[in-house]
């Protein structure tokens, strides 16, 4: 099935996006993380598309050929779900199926829990229902045996305080050279496992990402989640926007807890969610954790599943993620 370039301009906002398979096809919306692509989904559009499905991913805010801005609380989670919502409505649905990885999960969180009308399921990689009323929300639940408050007081989390407190210098060491990043960061392992701090624990310690020279090492590629050509097409792609707007997702912490305040602390969610947990991602490590209680209490038609990759897992394994997605979309 070929996958399309389209492009939807609401006035307000222009949104890139691919898609696969039937235009009158069930909707089905993927929203990558940081700092990614639409391209991420590649491998779900095709098998969705494949299919009889309408499957869509679009670059999110800041990233690729959707709109760039030059003030951080243009990346707050209430302009991004504005965005999702005027696509979503361009299609001219009654619902849709969202799917969500890294900072995408907050965003289709939000989407059933604000434009609840617009979500018929959705579905989390890696992470769970929380992060979307800002990062202080993750701090609660950092296994403290692992990381002492004394030497880890933000946990695993601290590297997005950094960008709070040292955003240029953030900015530069990732537009020093963004094929080295893109290498660093798409790799099975964020540690070598899930007993050892991640070395996110403790970026302003060291002050900052690649101390001492601020240029990402030079790694070789994990073939496993990337191929040259697609490390190349990422590169690319950030090296035209910088990471301005890629990194301003972390600098909205605050608006976004007022975002959530508008509704309970307690509002359930009906619709079918289904949470599929890394086993390998150290970072957000979910699995016999407190962190996935929230969801756990929230989600009153929740599904789990353990994928045995790392956090990049719909590209490390993406025939078992596809599969997972659509066993359980025909179950409801």
């Amino acid at each position: 099935m070929t996958i399309l370039e389209n492009y939807y301009d609401s006035g307000r906002h222009k949104s890139f996006y691919l898609s696969s398979g039937p235009k009158n096809g069930p909707l089905i919306i993927f929203v990558h993380g940081w700092p990614e692509l639409s391209f991420s989904w590649r491998n779900q559009l095709e098998f969705f598309g494949n299919r009889g499905w309408h499957a869509v991913a679009p670059d999110m805010r800041g990233y690729g050929r959707s709109s760039l801005y030059q003030r951080h609380e243009d990346y707050a989670q209430s302009e991004i779900v504005k965005d999702m919502a005027e696509l979503f409505e361009y299609f001219d649905r009654d619902s849709a199926v969202w799917v969500g990885h890294d900072w995408g999960s907050p965003v289709v969180w939000n989407m059933a829990l604000h434009e609840r009308d617009k979500v018929s399921a959705l579905a989390s990689l890696c992470v769970p229902l929380g992060f979307e009323r800002g990062v202080d929300e993750l701090v609660k639940y950092v296994d403290r045996n692992l990381y002492p408050i004394d030497k880890y007081p933000k946990g695993q989390w601290d590297y997005q305080y950094f960008y709070q407190e040292n955003f240029e210098l953030a900015r530069k060491e990732m537009e020093a050279d963004p094929f080295k990043l893109v290498k660093a960061l798409f790799r099975k392992r964020m540690g070598p496992n899930k007993h050892t701090p991640v070395f996110t624990a403790d970026i302003r310690a060291r002050g900052g990402w690649f101390p001492p020279d601020g240029i990402p090492p030079e790694m070789p590629i994990d073939l496993d989640i990337i191929t040259e050509d697609d490390a190349r097409n990422y590169s690319e792609a950030l090296s035209k926007t910088g990471f301005f707007g890629a990194n301003s997702w972390y600098m909205n912490h605050d608006r976004n807890r007022k975002y959530s305040e508008l509704l309970s602390e307690n509002l359930a969610l009906s619709m079918p969610v289904l949470f599929l947990h890394a086993e390998h991602d150290y970072v957000c490590y979910t699995l016999g954790t407190d962190l996935v209680l929230p969801m756990r209490a929230r989600c009153h038609n929740l599904k789990e599943e353990i994928i045995s990759s790392g956090h990049w897992m719909a590209q490390e394994k993406p025939e078992q993620v596809s599969q997972s997605l659509y066993s359980w979309v025909l179950n409801f």
